[in-house]
């Protein structure tokens, strides 16, 4: 399955036109290796997700056409997710 669609299905990213983007800006990892929106994704692979400060790592379980909303965190499981903190502004 596309990379786009998988993260629209999975419910990662809300929108395959957003998945698309943020893919084609070299924000997400296959493997550790760069992704486009239309590289393949197959289950046992591990993803690498950044966006603005939080970085997401998951392992694709299944591969489904469409799933319920319910059931969209049955395609992933969570590796790892964290927030690099915000450059603290200073106020004199």
């Amino acid at each position: 399955m596309r990379l786009d669609k998988y993260l629209k299905v999975s419910r990662l990213i809300k929108r395959r036109s957003v998945a698309k983007e943020v893919a084609d800006k070299g924000r997400i990892l296959i493997n550790g290796k760069q992704a486009k929106s239309s590289s393949t994704v197959k289950a046992g692979d591990e993803m690498t997700l950044q966006f603005g400060n939080k970085t997401v790592v998951v392992r694709v379980d299944k591969i489904v056409e469409t799933t319920k909303k319910d059931e969209a965190q049955e395609m992933y499981t969570l590796i790892s997710e964290t927030v690099a903190p915000r450059a603290e502004e200073n106020r004199f």
